[in-house]
């Protein structure tokens, strides 16, 4: 894990800068330090140590303007969104890489993935090789036990599905040489991951004793159930997903996403951001969002005079806005058309436009699970059984008030499959889960091969400057691309994992 290698070689480095010190120099710790045998005992010390735990999801998930959040990997790797061609600004091309599957194993949007998910998982460890000696009220403690089982498990789960085989560590080394871990087989991380969830599910509270912005069991549970749903375990899915009690779905499909309703009864788990302005803790993603404007004050709610030459990231592709069905109350809420500044219609991702105060800080969180994914992901388990009533889930979500549409009819098993999965295209467009819902449902090489042609026949639809054409080589799908590369990072500081160890295909 690189974190941990960066601190013992800042720890090497300091020790030789002091070599010529009083051996009982050498051998305490500043007065500003506090360690770790020290730090890890009051239930305060594990309240700290959980917030910070959370801290690595919001890079993860895309806080800063020049972040590679992870909408780049779940949704521009889909047939979902594209990015518009930045002739101004050619600072960020390895985003564009994703998006048209020339990306390698130096590119940002992986090492931010891969280094954020390991840092979260090392605070984790942290808190849970510790957490069982400590002495405070027990209730407490398994509350804490179970967010770090939880984080953990969502860390790798996380991993697992962009990388395939990971290192898999539990516990926080002791010695440089234990930062140094081969990858370890899927099946381990699963089963390891699922023994975590299932005691996280016992531990947590019900999100109703759960303070705001903390998971509680009903995550645990429906983490449970999405690792069931991809392992295809279906039963399983459905017996873990049908004990997420407690949320219901909002009547209001925009009012989720409302950065005023914040961890409301639809949510499950959501990435906590704040535009206050001494908490450096404001999302940012609705600015990359935008098309590239002078002045995105334009878009009503953003300040004035500010700029974006950043932006045109995620950007709706003409397939997602035909997706949506006539009438369709989600599409309004969800893609936004704007026209001027050289652009005529151009979509772009409306859900997280609400406006900042003070540019580009914005107050909007990033839905992870919602109930209405759930919903789905229990149609779907019951579809796959064979059982009646999948199509009553499925109309719990696509016939709900907050659509506008009638409720499905069909019970063919074939037809009910592509219509959930239809339904969880637009009920979650542009939360990260269409790549990884093609990818398990062994749709991605056919989706993409059609989705690529279309680029390629028609390279200005898809935003595309007159006269610039897509680099060479690009929109090829292969199988080789349905995993990421291992960064080249970690190949070259982890003895354990050698170049022969990439993924094909980097």
């Amino acid at each position: 894990m690189m974190n941990y290698r960066f601190i013992y070689i800042l720890l090497i480095v300091s020790t030789f800068s002091m070599y010529a010190c009083k051996d009982e120099f050498l051998t305490n710790l500043p007065e500003t330090v506090v360690s770790a045998e020290d730090f890890y005992q009051t239930e305060s010390d594990f309240e700290q140590a959980v917030i910070g735990m959370y801290v690595p999801l919001r890079t993860l998930f895309g806080s800063g303007l020049a972040d590679y959040g992870a909408w780049a990997m779940g949704e521009m790797r889909s047939d979902n969104t594209i990015f518009i061609y930045n002739q101004a600004n050619r600072g960020y091309a390895d985003r564009e890489y994703v998006d048209q599957f020339v990306d390698d194993a130096n590119g940002g949007a992986v090492a931010n993935k891969y280094e954020n998910n390991y840092i979260l998982i090392g605070r984790a460890n942290q808190i849970l090789q510790t957490i069982d000696d400590a002495d405070f009220d027990q209730t407490q403690k398994d509350n804490f036990k179970g967010q770090a089982l939880f984080m953990r498990s969502f860390a790798y789960f996380d991993l697992v599905q962009y990388f395939g085989d990971v290192p898999l560590v539990l516990a926080p080394p002791t010695s440089y040489e234990e930062t140094a871990n081969p990858r370890v087989a899927t099946e381990t991380i699963y089963t390891q991951i699922i023994e975590d969830l299932t005691l996280a599910a016992e531990l947590l509270p019900a999100s109703a004793d759960q303070d705001a912005g903390f998971v509680a069991s009903g995550a645990a549970y429906t983490l449970l159930g999405n690792i069931y749903l991809v392992l295809e375990e279906w039963a399983n899915a459905e017996s873990t997903l049908l004990q997420v009690t407690g949320y219901s779905l909002l009547d209001d499909y925009a009012a989720i996403f409302d950065p005023s309703n914040k961890n409301n009864a639809e949510s499950i788990f959501e990435i906590q951001y704040t535009d206050d302005p001494t908490a450096s803790s404001a999302s940012n993603f609705a600015y990359n969002f935008l098309p590239i404007l002078s002045d995105p004050g334009v878009i009503e709610g953003f300040p004035n005079g500010s700029s974006n030459s950043y932006a045109g990231w995620n950007i709706p592709t003409p397939e997602m806005v035909a997706a949506y069905e006539e009438g369709d109350l989600r599409l309004d809420a969800s893609v936004g058309f704007y026209t001027g500044d050289g652009y005529e219609n151009i979509p772009y991702v409306k859900k997280y436009v609400h406006g900042a105060d003070i540019a580009p800080n914005t107050n909007d969180d990033w839905p992870v699970y919602r109930y209405a994914e759930v919903l789905l992901m229990i149609a779907e388990a019951k579809n796959e059984q064979g059982k009646g009533d999948a199509l009553d889930y499925l109309n719990m979500v696509h016939a709900h008030t907050r659509t506008g549409l009638e409720a499905i009819t069909t019970t063919d098993q074939a037809e009910l499959r592509e219509l959930i999965l239809h339904e969880r295209r637009i009920e979650l467009a542009f939360e990260n889960k269409r790549w990884l819902d093609l990818v398990r449902t062994d749709n991605a090489v056919e989706v993409m091969t059609a989705h690529f042609a279309n680029i390629l026949a028609d390279p200005v639809t898809y935003y595309y400057p007159e006269g610039v054409d897509p680099v060479s080589g690009s929109y090829q799908m292969s199988t080789d691309r349905l995993l990421f590369p291992i960064p080249q990072r970690e190949i070259r500081v982890n003895s354990e994992i050698s170049q022969d160890d990439q993924n094909p295909g980097y």
